[in-house]
């Protein structure tokens, strides 16, 4: 074989490698592609979990979990937890979606608070004809969302009840905030133990009082969502602690139901 021919075919040879080396790396970067496409970015809960150990801290009354805005508004890696929120592609698993948007609504309420320092409430940010829950609170997978859009637009359709107890507007007589964020793999149980906390509390979630049961306002606001619970008093006997249970039971099958007013002072303060 002449040197010519040789030289022609090992030319041919490692224009042959390259070309498939060109092959195989089109096809890595097609698969990395797909597989973004497949398992989206996602909303960043170690993260969150430990803005919430940091930030936040259980008490004894009322509120039962206070939140220093100051220190968390004012944090870095709190700007990282929302640039991931916004970004994240909002799941489509029914247990994935509610335990996102549960999240994703504490966030922005906080955010919401945090932005606006000192107030006294959330219902400062807003105003008599455009109220705070109407107001743009913050990105969430990928568009502008207000905290009214992620409670009845997102949430209620879900036709899950015990979200009521999961959600807080940063306030006093709302539920207490979870230190924990809410995950798909253990949102059932989750939501159970958020309602028997609020129900367990008898300052502002529930308590037989004068021969009636006196519960959150919550209860009135949202009476239509515990329909398919068994009405108010079903709900509220099924997630009680054994003396509650008792007590309720005492009062027949169709307690006479009062509200507790509606503490809207900020569930906020430093250490």
């Amino acid at each position: 074989m002449t040197n010519s021919k040789t030289m022609t075919i090992r030319r041919s040879a490692i224009r042959g490698k390259a070309w498939l080396a060109v092959a195989l790396l089109a096809g890595v970067l097609s698969s990395a592609a797909a597989a973004q496409r497949i398992a989206p970015m996602s909303f960043d809960r170690n993260l969150y979990a430990d803005l919430l150990a940091r930030h936040t801290h259980a008490v004894a009354d009322v509120v039962g979990t206070r939140v220093d805005y100051a220190a968390l508004g004012s944090d870095p890696e709190w700007k990282r937890l929302l640039d991931g929120l916004a970004a994240a592609v909002e799941p489509t698993r029914r247990d994935e979606r509610l335990a996102f948007w549960i999240d994703a609504y504490n966030v922005l309420a906080m955010d919401v608070v945090a932005r606006h320092q000192p107030i006294a409430s959330i219902r400062d940010v807003g105003s008599l004809l455009r109220p705070v829950w109407k107001r743009d609170a913050g990105v969430a997978a990928g568009a502008m969302r207000t905290l009214d859009e992620i409670e009845h637009d997102i949430l209620r359709p879900m036709g899950e009840p015990r979200i009521h107890m999961a959600i807080v507007c940063a306030s006093t007589s709302c539920p207490s905030l979870a230190r924990e964020p809410f995950r798909p793999e253990t949102l059932d149980s989750q939501l159970d133990a958020a309602a028997r906390a609020f129900v367990a509390n008898r300052d502002k979630g529930a308590r037989v009082e004068a021969g009636g049961l006196r519960v959150s306002s919550i209860f009135q606001w949202f009476e239509e969502d515990f329909a398919a619970s068994g009405g108010v008093p079903a709900f509220i006997r099924r997630h009680a602690d054994a003396e509650l249970a008792a007590a309720i039971d005492r009062l027949g099958p169709s307690p006479r139901l009062s509200y507790f007013d509606y503490d809207w002072s900020l569930n906020g303060s430093g250490r």
